[in-house]
């Protein structure tokens, strides 16, 4: 006997899955028939139940997920390192097996330092855990004075002590270098106690240089306890090594200032911190903070700015305008022979000429105090040791407040361009990189923070939302279409995933830069090139939005703009991964030198500058207590 089932049965049933897509079901009447022919009744009976308990689960309700929402990472209070006391007692003593003499030692009652060893004992000194163990193991070792000779400190000594108390120069505290000198003249009968304050000053000095050097190499700070925004595997100096290499060297305290960070960045930074101690402040116009002045409107503040733009202005604008600050009498109107002055002091200010009086115009009229400026300063170089201590000659520099991207070849800088980061709520974050490839024609592999926080709300109102714009919808891994998706349902544990194939309207524009990074953070072309034009320049989502991405392409490739419109010419998605890879600094200066060394200051667009600054007053304070 042979059975015939008819073809193109309608679907009838539905089974929902975990995600909340809609899959079919095999055609009932088939099913009935194959299972009245072929299956024993106990099995038929348990199917039954089991496909209607299906059914019920299906029809039911589906309790709606509680909207997700994913957070950038928080600051903290900071909290910092917790300094020990050095235990001077287990330095080691000599192990004495043979004679004197086998041993190349000196004679017993002779050397300066088995005389000055009972004053271990009493000494009492607290350092950081790394410094402590530094010192005990380098006298282990090395069981000689570094820093006396005879009865009295050598000139060795009063040289690196010149460098310590010097430290505020390199944005350090001399402070937490402090160490009291003994007198030249003492006593000749208390030789015993002699040998003890040289002892301690000993300890002390070596305890302080190799501070010193921790600092000078790494930072004060550790940025990484200030927020999730920073990512820096912080620095580990073999301060046992440095203490031995200081003993030996021909200058000490050469090589002891060789410890800071070292290139003309920070040559600049040094200078300029010098250049502002030796300025007197200079009086500044205040106007409201939260000003924004447009043409037509009545502001009092706008006296304070017409005051301002007198004081800053160039004598060339001033003179230009001599009969419009002579016959301005404090009006708030802003009309139209207003609006041309601020225009001719925002052109002069590099700043849009568009008459509007915001933060950035703000920012050029009041200036900022030399005392404002020193703290940038000594922020910018704590900041600069968390980077390598010599930059790579070839390397991307990102500093976020100024909005701009850097190409350095052979040390200088061969290309700069405009950049857009991350607005507040969307902070991009500050670490070290390699850029290892530039993809063409990318997909835009949307972050789970976007489609939970912005995609999710539109959706669950309209479900084919990202089938109309053309995204791509995955859940569970298999492609499906977002209008089948129940996104009432959908929580974090539903494993969607979204991303946008390559177009024109693609959020990635014509390429990306990777450095392949856990923010997921990479620098890429854009549709939305009128940002480029604003002086504040935080609107994304956290990546860098380029100016002239193919210029960049073409600098990171070793290759042309020509080149790179070859490899976008095609459409296709398509990587090329660099011959070698590149160093690329996403770093956050509100000071930093241009090309020329001069420093430049910018607005702290996360007001990062009072994160750090309150992590530096801590760590002082647990130094000091």
């Amino acid at each position: 006997m042979s059975i015939k089932i008819r073809a193109g049965v309608a679907l009838i049933a539905i089974a929902v899955t975990f995600t909340g897509v809609v899959a079919p079901t095999p055609p009932v009447q088939a099913q009935g028939l194959l299972d009245a022919l072929f299956k024993s009744p106990a099995q038929r009976k348990r199917e039954n139940v089991a496909r209607e308990r299906a059914r019920q689960e299906a029809a039911a309700p589906k309790k709606p997920v509680k909207q997700v929402r994913i957070s950038g990472p928080s600051y903290r209070r900071y909290k910092p390192d917790t300094l020990v006391q050095v235990a001077f007692n287990e330095i080691a003593d000599p192990v004495v097996t043979g004679g004197i003499e086998d041993m190349g030692l000196a004679p017993l009652g002779i050397d300066p330092f088995a005389e000055g060893r009972p004053a271990l004992a009493d000494l009492s000194v607290r350092a950081l855990p790394e410094v402590a163990e530094a010192v005990v193991e380098h006298y282990s070792v090395h069981p000689d004075y570094v820093w006396v000779a005879g009865t009295a400190i050598t000139d060795r000594a009063r040289a690196v002590i010149e460098v310590l108390e010097s430290a505020e120069s390199v944005g350090l505290s001399a402070a937490d270098y402090k160490v009291d000198v003994p007198a030249d003249a003492f006593d000749v009968t208390q030789g015993t106690e002699r040998q003890k304050e040289l002892m301690a000053f000993e300890m002390k000095l070596s305890v302080a240089v190799a501070s010193y050097i921790l600092d000078a190499t790494r930072g004060r700070v550790d940025p990484n306890r200030i927020s999730g925004y920073h990512d820096f595997k912080r620095k580990s100096p073999d301060l046992v090594k440095q203490l031995e290499a200081l003993s030996k060297a021909d200058d000490p305290a050469a090589a002891l200032l060789a410890q800071n960070p070292q290139g003309a960045h920070f040559e600049a930074l040094i200078a300029e911190l010098k250049r502002l101690h030796d300025l007197d402040d200079v009086q500044r116009i205040e106007i409201a903070p939260n000003v924004l002045l447009k043409p037509g409107q009545s502001n009092p503040e706008l006296a304070n700015v017409m005051a301002a733009i007198e004081m800053k202005g160039s004598d060339a604008l001033k003179t230009d305008n001599a009969l419009l600050f002579a016959s301005y009498a404090g009006k708030p109107e802003y009309d139209q022979e207003l609006v041309g002055l601020v225009k001719a002091f925002q052109k002069e200010a590099g700043l849009k000429p568009d008459g509007v009086v915001g933060p950035a115009t703000r920012r050029a009229l009041v200036g900022i105090t030399n005392e404002d400026k020193i703290e940038k300063v000594r922020l910018a170089m704590e900041r600069a040791r968390w980077l390598p201590g010599v930059l790579a000659a070839r390397r991307v520099f990102i500093n976020q407040p100024a909005y701009t991207a850097t190409y350095f070849n052979e040390g200088k800088s061969d290309l700069s361009m405009r950049v857009v980061v991350g607005k507040r709520s969307n902070q991009t974050n500050f670490f070290d990189d390699e850029i290892e490839l530039v993809e063409f024609n990318p997909y835009w592999g949307v972050p789970q923070s976007i489609i939970f926080n912005e995609m999710v709300p539109k959706l669950r109102s309209d479900p084919s939302y990202l089938d109309r714009l053309g995204y791509e919808v995955t859940a569970g891994g298999k492609r499906v279409s977002s209008s089948n998706i129940n996104w009432s349902t959908v929580g974090r544990s539903s494993n969607i995933g979204v991303r946008q194939p390559p177009s024109s309207r693609n959020a990635l524009g014509e390429l990306k830069i990777l450095f392949p990074n856990s923010h997921a953070i990479y620098m890429h072309d854009t549709p939305s090139k009128s940002l480029f034009e604003r002086d504040t320049r935080a609107y994304s989502h956290g990546c860098i939005r380029l100016q002239d991405p193919r210029a960049m392409a073409a600098k990171v490739l070793g290759t042309s703009v020509d080149d790179i419109g070859g490899h976008i010419a095609g459409g296709q998605n398509k990587r090329v991964e660099l011959s070698s890879k590149i160093p690329v600094h996403v770093a956050y200066f509100t000071a930093w030198p241009d090309d020329s060394g001069n420093v430049e200051y910018f607005a702290d667009v996360y007001d990062r500058d009072s994160y750090l600054r309150k992590a530096i007053d801590a760590t002082e304070d647990a130094r000091s207590s």
